[in-house]
């Protein structure tokens, strides 16, 4: 019998973090620094409407793009944010979380062959998304010596006649960057120079400290080249909610829509009231959390710089992304041994791309305590293996 499994589909890299999530599952008294979302739960007034939604008896399909009032509360956040208009009638799409929208996007854009330049480190599932909806992702380094930060210059010398778009994932994950003005200017200026789309995948955006996050559609000439991605799970610690958002141009998001429509019919029903009321009411609560991130990330990135594990300081998103050079091991040795001599559980960089070997993930979307036992044990480990 021949193996019916498409080659595309054979030819896809299984995801780099599965592999420690599925080690550390069979382990006792594991300290987890792998986890890529809050460990809040979602603050009880949201819940507390999605709950009564259901008791209502809203339990239907809503229209394909989603409620008419949460997309009108999404056109009000991004403007309050930005001052971007989006029309909520043609301009909106509410998506099951970031990822389904990522890929409606890539595929309402891409013909077979068209490439796609994706900077790394990324999110793994980013290039992956590239190569279901058709496309070839084409890899673009970045280097701790420019904060994992791409520059025009790098995104230039990567653009073929086959360059369809730019997709970019800032702030970071999994390195914590955050782009300046200046080199996001620069990334519009080779948009424009070439005539691409950019795809900017913003769900970190209000995970940020000390610096200002720019939209990447505010930029000048633009708002007609980008398509905004963005959603509630981390800033809100929805993740279970599945509440993602597309904004773009009308003509493109008719496309995204005619896809959506046939592909998902709509976004889980009272995961839409819930993120109504986040984004009415939502605001103590991102703060908060926001500030105890903070607390978290200064905390692990003073914790791996003291054992040696060279860190620079990661602005944005929940992750720290130091060098484990010292070590003189890979990065995947690195976690293999930290996890079973020490049940620390992180990630290896070149999980994320080639760029990031030598690196690991750490995610500080928990405990202050859970970060502390975290280092005692690679304290350990490093005075064995430094």
């Amino acid at each position: 019998m021949r193996n019916f499994v498409a080659q595309t589909v054979q030819q896809l890299r299984p995801s780099g973090i599965r592999r420690y999530f599925d080690i550390a599952a069979t382990m006792d008294d594991v300290v987890s620094l792998s986890i890529g979302e809050p460990d809040f739960v979602t603050p009880g007034h949201i819940v507390d409407k999605g709950v009564e939604s259901l008791r209502q008896g809203n339990t239907r399909y809503t229209s394909n793009s989603g409620t008419i009032e949460l997309r009108r509360a999404i056109s009000d956040y991004i403007y309050r944010l930005y001052g971007l208009h989006y029309n909520p009638d043609d301009q909106i799409l509410v998506t099951v979380g970031v990822s389904e929208g990522m890929w409606l996007a890539l595929k309402a854009i891409l013909d077979p062959s068209d490439e796609v330049l994706v900077p790394q480190p990324c999110f793994v599932a980013n290039p992956a998304a590239v190569e279901m909806a058709g496309g070839v992702s084409v890899p673009v380094d970045t280097c701790a010596e420019n904060d994992f930060q791409v520059t025009g210059a790098q995104l230039e010398a990567a653009v073929t006649p086959r360059t369809k778009a730019i997709l970019i994932n800032y702030p970071n994950n999994p390195t914590g960057a955050v782009l300046s003005c200046d080199r996001l200017k620069e990334i519009a200026a080779i948009a424009e120079k070439y005539d691409l789309m950019v795809l900017s995948d913003e769900i970190y955006e209000r995970l940020v400290y000390g610096v200002q996050h720019t939209n990447f559609a505010s930029l000048p000439g633009m708002y007609e080249r980008t398509i905004l991605l963005s959603g509630l799970s981390k800033s809100f610690a929805m993740t279970g909610w599945r509440i993602g958002y597309v904004c773009a141009p009308p003509a493109i998001m008719e496309a995204v829509r005619k896809l959506h429509q046939y592909l998902i019919m709509s976004a889980p029903t009272m995961g839409q009231v819930a993120a109504l009321e986040a984004l009415q009411h939502g605001e103590d609560d991102v703060a908060a959390m926001r500030s105890e991130y903070d607390t978290r990330r200064r905390l692990i990135v003073a914790g791996f710089n003291e054992l040696g594990l060279t860190c620079f300081e990661p602005r944005g998103a929940f992750y720290a992304f130091p060098s484990i050079a010292a070590t003189g091991m890979s990065d995947e040795d690195f976690c293999e041994r930290l996890l079973y001599e020490e049940r620390v559980a992180v990630i290896p960089g070149s999980a994320f791309g080639r760029s990031g070997a030598g690196h690991i993930r750490a995610s500080y979307a928990t405990s202050q305590q859970n970060i502390e036992r975290a280092l005692e044990r690679m304290q350990r480990f490093m005075r064995r293996h430094g």
